[in-house]
Protein backbone atom coordinates (compact mmCIF):
# COMPACT_ATOMS: atom_id res chain seq x y z
CA UNK A 1 0.00 0.00 0.00
CA UNK A 2 3.31 2.34 1.01
CA UNK A 3 4.30 1.78 -2.28
CA UNK A 4 1.47 2.54 -4.67
CA UNK A 5 0.89 5.93 -2.43
CA UNK A 6 4.19 6.57 -3.64
CA UNK A 7 3.82 5.73 -7.34
CA UNK A 8 -0.19 6.73 -7.66
CA UNK A 9 1.11 10.45 -5.64
CA UNK A 10 -0.77 11.78 -2.42
CA UNK A 11 -4.36 10.22 -1.80
CA UNK A 12 -6.71 13.00 -2.27
CA UNK A 13 -8.17 14.33 1.07
CA UNK A 14 -12.28 13.73 1.22
CA UNK A 15 -14.78 16.84 0.80
CA UNK A 16 -15.83 18.37 4.31
CA UNK A 17 -19.58 17.83 4.81
CA UNK A 18 -21.66 21.02 5.64
CA UNK A 19 -23.06 19.81 9.09
CA UNK A 20 -26.45 18.58 9.55
CA UNK A 21 -29.75 21.00 11.41
CA UNK A 22 -29.85 19.38 14.86
CA UNK A 23 -33.60 20.56 14.50
CA UNK A 24 -36.11 21.13 11.64
CA UNK A 25 -34.56 21.79 8.47
CA UNK A 26 -35.43 25.20 7.22
CA UNK A 27 -37.69 26.00 4.03
CA UNK A 28 -35.02 28.20 2.30
CA UNK A 29 -32.46 25.95 2.79
CA UNK A 30 -31.77 23.29 -0.39
CA UNK A 31 -31.38 19.67 -0.09
CA UNK A 32 -28.27 18.42 -2.12
CA UNK A 33 -28.08 14.10 -1.85
CA UNK A 34 -24.80 13.10 -1.86
CA UNK A 35 -23.64 9.76 -2.96
CA UNK A 36 -24.76 7.76 0.30
CA UNK A 37 -28.28 9.13 -0.41
CA UNK A 38 -28.53 11.47 2.83
CA UNK A 39 -29.61 14.88 2.63
CA UNK A 40 -27.21 17.85 3.67
CA UNK A 41 -28.30 21.35 4.14
CA UNK A 42 -26.32 24.61 2.69
CA UNK A 43 -25.97 27.71 4.41
CA UNK A 44 -28.81 30.46 3.27
CA UNK A 45 -27.54 32.91 1.20
CA UNK A 46 -27.51 36.75 3.69
CA UNK A 47 -30.34 38.64 4.18
CA UNK A 48 -29.45 42.23 1.99
CA UNK A 49 -27.50 41.15 -1.18
CA UNK A 50 -28.40 44.65 -2.18
CA UNK A 51 -25.32 47.18 -3.63
CA UNK A 52 -24.35 50.14 -0.81
CA UNK A 53 -24.31 53.37 -3.13
CA UNK A 54 -24.71 56.15 -1.09
CA UNK A 55 -21.52 56.55 0.22
CA UNK A 56 -22.61 59.43 2.72
CA UNK A 57 -20.02 59.68 5.64
CA UNK A 58 -20.31 61.12 8.71
CA UNK A 59 -17.12 63.28 10.79
CA UNK A 60 -18.66 63.92 14.36
CA UNK A 61 -15.83 65.37 16.37
CA UNK A 62 -15.63 68.43 18.79
CA UNK A 63 -13.23 71.49 19.87
CA UNK A 64 -11.18 71.51 23.30
CA UNK A 65 -12.97 72.79 26.20
CA UNK A 66 -16.02 70.95 26.22
CA UNK A 67 -17.82 69.44 29.61
CA UNK A 68 -18.50 65.82 30.49
CA UNK A 69 -22.31 66.06 29.05
CA UNK A 70 -21.36 67.24 25.30
CA UNK A 71 -18.78 64.24 25.37
CA UNK A 72 -21.80 62.25 26.28
CA UNK A 73 -23.56 63.63 23.42
CA UNK A 74 -20.90 63.11 20.82
CA UNK A 75 -20.31 59.46 21.59
CA UNK A 76 -24.08 58.98 21.45
CA UNK A 77 -24.39 60.31 17.94
CA UNK A 78 -21.72 57.67 16.75
CA UNK A 79 -23.90 54.77 18.07
CA UNK A 80 -26.95 55.95 16.38
CA UNK A 81 -25.16 57.04 12.80
CA UNK A 82 -23.22 53.38 11.86
CA UNK A 83 -21.64 55.64 8.62
CA UNK A 84 -19.99 58.44 11.35
CA UNK A 85 -16.38 58.63 11.95
CA UNK A 86 -14.37 60.08 15.08
CA UNK A 87 -11.15 62.12 15.11
CA UNK A 88 -9.33 63.93 17.39
CA UNK A 89 -10.29 67.18 19.23
CA UNK A 90 -9.51 70.51 17.28
CA UNK A 91 -7.52 72.70 19.04
CA UNK A 92 -9.06 76.35 19.83
CA UNK A 93 -6.63 78.38 17.50
CA UNK A 94 -7.36 76.83 14.85
CA UNK A 95 -9.50 78.21 12.02
CA UNK A 96 -12.78 76.59 11.46
CA UNK A 97 -11.62 76.27 7.75
CA UNK A 98 -9.26 73.75 8.48
CA UNK A 99 -12.27 71.31 9.23
CA UNK A 100 -12.54 71.24 5.45
CA UNK A 101 -8.71 69.73 5.05
CA UNK A 102 -9.43 67.39 7.93
CA UNK A 103 -12.82 65.63 6.34
CA UNK A 104 -11.06 65.14 3.08
CA UNK A 105 -8.46 63.23 5.08
CA UNK A 106 -11.34 60.91 6.61
CA UNK A 107 -12.59 60.57 3.61
CA UNK A 108 -15.73 62.69 4.43
CA UNK A 109 -18.67 64.63 2.84
CA UNK A 110 -20.47 65.91 5.94
CA UNK A 111 -19.41 67.25 9.50
CA UNK A 112 -20.91 67.62 12.85
CA UNK A 113 -18.65 69.22 14.67
CA UNK A 114 -19.36 70.67 18.40
CA UNK A 115 -17.96 74.03 19.74
CA UNK A 116 -17.45 74.81 23.19
CA UNK A 117 -17.14 78.11 24.34
CA UNK A 118 -16.41 79.87 27.99
CA UNK A 119 -16.45 76.33 29.14
CA UNK A 120 -20.73 76.74 29.49
CA UNK A 121 -21.90 77.56 26.11
CA UNK A 122 -22.18 74.65 23.03
CA UNK A 123 -22.36 75.71 19.32
CA UNK A 124 -23.15 72.80 16.59
CA UNK A 125 -21.84 73.34 12.75
CA UNK A 126 -23.55 70.90 10.30
CA UNK A 127 -21.61 71.10 6.91
CA UNK A 128 -22.25 69.72 3.23
CA UNK A 129 -18.29 69.49 2.73
CA UNK A 130 -16.42 71.47 0.97
CA UNK A 131 -19.08 73.33 -0.99
CA UNK A 132 -21.49 74.03 1.49
CA UNK A 133 -23.89 75.48 3.00
CA UNK A 134 -23.53 74.86 6.39
CA UNK A 135 -25.19 76.04 9.42
CA UNK A 136 -24.14 77.16 12.68
CA UNK A 137 -26.99 76.31 16.07
CA UNK A 138 -26.55 76.90 20.11
CA UNK A 139 -27.39 73.52 21.80
CA UNK A 140 -29.61 73.44 24.64
CA UNK A 141 -31.31 71.38 26.98
CA UNK A 142 -29.36 68.28 26.85
CA UNK A 143 -30.42 64.85 27.93
CA UNK A 144 -27.92 61.65 26.96
CA UNK A 145 -28.96 58.17 26.65
CA UNK A 146 -27.13 57.12 30.34
CA UNK A 147 -30.03 58.83 31.78
CA UNK A 148 -32.79 57.05 33.28
CA UNK A 149 -35.66 58.64 32.38
CA UNK A 150 -34.88 57.32 28.78
CA UNK A 151 -36.75 53.70 29.00
CA UNK A 152 -36.70 52.77 25.28
CA UNK A 153 -33.73 50.85 23.34
CA UNK A 154 -33.14 50.03 19.81
CA UNK A 155 -31.32 47.67 17.75
CA UNK A 156 -27.48 49.11 17.31
CA UNK A 157 -26.93 49.99 13.56
CA UNK A 158 -30.32 49.80 12.41
CA UNK A 159 -31.96 52.26 9.80
CA UNK A 160 -33.82 54.98 11.28
CA UNK A 161 -37.34 56.83 9.76
CA UNK A 162 -36.94 61.11 9.51
CA UNK A 163 -39.77 62.81 10.74
CA UNK A 164 -40.13 66.33 9.90
CA UNK A 165 -42.51 69.13 10.95
CA UNK A 166 -44.61 70.90 8.41
CA UNK A 167 -43.05 74.07 9.29
CA UNK A 168 -40.27 72.66 7.68
CA UNK A 169 -41.89 72.64 3.76
CA UNK A 170 -43.31 76.10 4.27
CA UNK A 171 -40.21 78.84 4.80
CA UNK A 172 -37.14 78.08 2.65
CA UNK A 173 -34.28 78.23 5.33
CA UNK A 174 -36.22 75.42 6.96
CA UNK A 175 -36.32 73.63 3.89
CA UNK A 176 -32.58 73.87 3.38
CA UNK A 177 -31.94 72.32 6.90
CA UNK A 178 -34.69 69.22 6.18
CA UNK A 179 -32.26 68.63 3.23
CA UNK A 180 -29.43 68.86 5.43
CA UNK A 181 -30.52 66.94 8.08
CA UNK A 182 -31.62 64.27 5.80
CA UNK A 183 -28.04 63.65 4.41
CA UNK A 184 -26.54 63.99 7.50
CA UNK A 185 -28.82 61.54 9.64
CA UNK A 186 -30.44 59.10 7.34
CA UNK A 187 -27.91 55.99 7.24
CA UNK A 188 -26.98 54.74 3.82
CA UNK A 189 -29.10 51.80 2.54
CA UNK A 190 -26.84 48.23 2.47
CA UNK A 191 -24.27 49.80 4.65
CA UNK A 192 -21.52 47.27 6.14
CA UNK A 193 -21.95 48.46 9.31
CA UNK A 194 -25.86 49.05 9.50
CA UNK A 195 -28.67 46.38 9.82
CA UNK A 196 -31.10 46.14 7.73
CA UNK A 197 -34.30 46.69 10.74
CA UNK A 198 -36.11 49.95 10.79
CA UNK A 199 -37.16 50.47 14.99
CA UNK A 200 -36.46 53.78 15.95
CA UNK A 201 -37.39 57.22 14.64
CA UNK A 202 -35.64 60.94 14.95
CA UNK A 203 -38.47 63.54 15.21
CA UNK A 204 -37.20 67.11 14.24
CA UNK A 205 -40.02 69.58 15.44
CA UNK A 206 -40.00 73.16 15.52
CA UNK A 207 -41.46 74.77 18.27
CA UNK A 208 -40.41 78.76 19.99
CA UNK A 209 -38.55 79.46 16.88
CA UNK A 210 -36.06 76.21 17.64
CA UNK A 211 -35.59 72.68 16.51
CA UNK A 212 -36.31 69.76 18.94
CA UNK A 213 -34.55 66.47 18.29
CA UNK A 214 -36.38 63.42 19.68
CA UNK A 215 -35.46 59.81 19.50
CA UNK A 216 -38.02 57.26 20.08
CA UNK A 217 -38.23 53.74 19.98
CA UNK A 218 -41.23 51.79 17.72
CA UNK A 219 -42.64 48.93 19.60
CA UNK A 220 -44.40 46.42 17.20
CA UNK A 221 -47.28 45.21 19.73
CA UNK A 222 -49.35 48.65 19.65
CA UNK A 223 -46.96 50.62 17.56
CA UNK A 224 -46.68 53.24 20.39
CA UNK A 225 -43.12 55.22 21.15
CA UNK A 226 -41.08 54.65 23.78
CA UNK A 227 -38.00 57.64 23.80
CA UNK A 228 -34.38 56.45 23.74
CA UNK A 229 -32.48 59.40 23.42
CA UNK A 230 -30.66 61.53 23.27
CA UNK A 231 -32.48 64.63 22.99
CA UNK A 232 -31.15 68.46 22.79
CA UNK A 233 -32.88 71.68 21.25
CA UNK A 234 -30.92 73.43 18.38
CA UNK A 235 -31.36 77.25 17.93
CA UNK A 236 -30.34 78.43 14.64
CA UNK A 237 -27.83 81.55 14.49
CA UNK A 238 -26.96 81.48 10.96
CA UNK A 239 -27.23 79.60 7.63
CA UNK A 240 -23.74 80.05 5.42
CA UNK A 241 -23.27 79.50 1.84
CA UNK A 242 -19.62 78.05 2.33
CA UNK A 243 -18.32 75.31 4.35
CA UNK A 244 -17.68 76.77 7.87
CA UNK A 245 -17.77 80.48 6.34
CA UNK A 246 -18.45 82.28 3.37
CA UNK A 247 -21.78 84.80 2.55
CA UNK A 248 -24.42 84.84 4.94
CA UNK A 249 -28.21 82.98 3.58
CA UNK A 250 -30.13 83.20 6.45
CA UNK A 251 -29.60 85.28 9.92
CA UNK A 252 -31.86 84.31 12.71
CA UNK A 253 -33.76 87.72 14.18
CA UNK A 254 -35.04 86.11 17.39
CA UNK A 255 -31.82 84.63 18.28
CA UNK A 256 -30.27 86.00 21.48
CA UNK A 257 -26.43 85.52 22.50
CA UNK A 258 -25.88 83.40 25.97
CA UNK A 259 -23.69 87.01 26.97
CA UNK A 260 -27.03 88.82 26.55
CA UNK A 261 -29.00 86.65 28.29
CA UNK A 262 -26.84 86.08 31.63
CA UNK A 263 -26.45 90.12 31.12
CA UNK A 264 -30.11 90.61 31.43
CA UNK A 265 -30.64 88.24 34.08
CA UNK A 266 -27.77 89.96 36.38
CA UNK A 267 -29.46 93.62 35.69
CA UNK A 268 -33.24 92.15 36.54
CA UNK A 269 -31.81 91.24 39.91
CA UNK A 270 -29.55 94.42 40.22
CA UNK A 271 -33.13 96.04 39.51
CA UNK A 272 -35.00 94.48 42.26
CA UNK A 273 -32.34 95.09 44.55
CA UNK A 274 -32.28 98.71 44.08
CA UNK A 275 -36.04 98.51 44.50
CA UNK A 276 -35.33 97.31 48.02
CA UNK A 277 -33.34 99.61 48.86
CA UNK A 278 -35.53 102.43 48.08
CA UNK A 279 -38.24 101.18 50.11
CA UNK A 280 -36.14 101.23 52.87
CA UNK A 281 -34.96 104.72 52.66
CA UNK A 282 -38.16 105.86 51.75
CA UNK A 283 -39.29 104.08 55.13
CA UNK A 284 -36.98 105.85 57.13
CA UNK A 285 -37.52 109.05 55.62
CA UNK A 286 -41.17 108.65 56.87
CA UNK A 287 -39.79 107.76 60.41
CA UNK A 288 -38.05 110.81 60.65
CA UNK A 289 -41.33 112.78 59.68
CA UNK A 290 -43.30 115.29 61.25
CA UNK A 291 -45.53 113.31 62.86
CA UNK A 292 -49.37 114.68 62.69
CA UNK A 293 -50.74 116.19 65.51
CA UNK A 294 -54.04 115.34 66.68
CA UNK A 295 -56.49 117.38 68.60
CA UNK A 296 -56.98 116.43 72.67
CA UNK A 297 -59.81 114.81 73.26
CA UNK A 298 -61.74 116.72 76.47
CA UNK A 299 -63.34 113.36 77.19
CA UNK A 300 -59.86 111.54 78.33
CA UNK A 301 -59.52 113.60 81.28
CA UNK A 302 -62.87 111.42 82.82
CA UNK A 303 -60.14 108.68 82.93
CA UNK A 304 -57.51 110.34 85.05
CA UNK A 305 -56.95 109.54 88.51
CA UNK A 306 -55.04 111.69 90.73
CA UNK A 307 -52.33 110.51 92.71
CA UNK A 308 -51.96 111.46 96.62
CA UNK A 309 -49.79 114.23 97.19
CA UNK A 310 -47.39 113.27 100.09
CA UNK A 311 -45.94 116.28 102.39
CA UNK A 312 -41.92 116.99 101.59
CA UNK A 313 -40.06 116.00 104.22
CA UNK A 314 -36.86 118.65 105.09
CA UNK A 315 -34.17 116.71 106.49
CA UNK A 316 -32.41 119.38 109.38
CA UNK A 317 -29.76 117.26 110.92
CA UNK A 318 -26.52 116.08 109.30
CA UNK A 319 -26.46 112.02 108.92
CA UNK A 320 -23.71 110.10 110.93
CA UNK A 321 -20.87 109.08 109.05
CA UNK A 322 -20.11 105.76 109.14
CA UNK A 323 -16.93 104.22 111.28
CA UNK A 324 -13.89 103.45 108.98
CA UNK A 325 -12.18 100.40 109.50
CA UNK A 326 -8.72 100.28 109.03
CA UNK A 327 -6.83 96.68 107.58
CA UNK A 328 -4.47 95.88 109.69
CA UNK A 329 -3.09 92.90 107.44
CA UNK A 330 -2.21 95.70 104.76
CA UNK A 331 0.71 97.72 106.72
CA UNK A 332 2.45 93.90 107.07
CA UNK A 333 2.50 93.35 103.34
CA UNK A 334 4.15 96.51 102.73
CA UNK A 335 6.86 95.83 104.95
CA UNK A 336 7.56 92.74 103.03
CA UNK A 337 7.53 93.78 99.83
CA UNK A 338 9.75 96.22 100.75
CA UNK A 339 11.95 93.17 102.39
CA UNK A 340 12.09 91.26 99.40
CA UNK A 341 12.95 94.52 97.25
CA UNK A 342 16.14 94.74 99.47
CA UNK A 343 17.09 90.85 99.03
CA UNK A 344 16.57 91.37 95.58
CA UNK A 345 19.38 94.43 95.45
CA UNK A 346 21.70 92.67 97.67
CA UNK A 347 21.38 89.41 95.48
Amino acid sequence: AAAKRKHDGPAARPKKRAKRAPSAPDPDAKAVPDGAGTGEYSIPPPVSQGKWKNKERVLIFSSRGINFRTRHLMQDLRTLMPHSKADTKMDRKDQLFVINEVCEMKNCNKCIFFEAKKKQDLYMWLSNTPQGPSAKFLVQNVHTLAELKMTGNCLRGSRPLLSFDPTFDKEPHYALLKELFIQIFSTPQYHPKSQPFVDHVFTFTVTDERIWFRNYQIIEEDASLVEIGPRFVLNLIKIFQGSFGGPTLYENPHYQSPNMHRRLIRLSVAAKFREKQQVKEVQKIKKKGSKMLIEEDPTEVVFETPAEEKPVEIQLVKPESKPIVKDKKKPRKIQRKKQKKLFRTEA
